[in-house]
């Protein structure tokens, strides 16, 4: 509670704290390791957005101990949660209301833009919207591609297995190894369809062989 009146840097860094206690405590308590592969393939020199699926709560936290405090794309009902969504808030998570069309929705992609080059941080998108279960493939949402096109930056895809330990729902296993892996970036200049089929063939075909 007292890092939401204090500066918001102290946010992010408590961000980056939370997901490695998660980690912790996810092989303190339920002997599971984590994995991170691919690091190699973060840009240094290059502007980027991450998209990553979506399986459980371990990758909102942990992710943030991989990547220079990434800006959430998330939908606007998180943000009401208590003391939680005061935080996604604090640390400059960008939401949009999926129910309706509202002037906030419409100018929500150039803020998307400005919001990326003011603060130098990546921006981070779960294309599938929502969490999934470990086998389950359903279409990118093309918001994703939208955000490839207003940036034009790079894009770095994130497959991981996480509902393996911490599915969307059911109890937490125990003796397992979650695995993050970071692929190829896939370069500016595709077509809106082409590059909604290339990360979304990219990520499903990677998430087969880590699960």
């Amino acid at each position: 509670m007292p890092a939401l009146i204090l500066p918001q840097k102290i946010d992010l860094i408590g961000g980056k704290i939370l997901g490695n206690w998660i980690k912790f405590c996810l092989y303190v308590f339920l002997s599971v390791d984590v994995k991170v592969k691919g690091v190699e393939n973060i840009p240094k020199n290059q502007n980027f957005f991450i998209a990553s699926l979506h399986q459980s709560l371990f990758e909102t936290f942990f992710l943030q101990t991989i990547f220079n405090s990434p800006i959430f794309i998330l939908k606007k009902e998180l943000l009401k949660i208590p003391i939680f969504g005061w935080h996604l808030k604090k640390i400059g998570s960008i939401s949009i209301n999926r129910d309706k069309i509202s002037k906030e929705n419409l100018g929500f992609y150039d803020k998307i833009v400005s919001t990326t080059i003011k603060t130098k941080r990546p921006v981070i998108i779960f294309p599938q919207a929502t969490r999934t279960n470990i086998n389950e493939k359903i279409p990118f949402k093309k918001g994703v591609s939208k955000i490839y096109e207003k940036l034009n930056f790079i894009c770095v895809p994130v497959a991981l297995n996480s509902g393996i330990v911490w599915p969307k729902s059911g109890n937490l296993s125990s003796n397992k190894t979650i695995i993050i892996s970071i692929l190829d970036y896939i370069p500016i200049g595709l077509t809106a369809e082409d590059f909604l089929k290339k990360i979304e063939e990219n990520l499903y075909n990677e998430a087969d062989k880590i699960t």
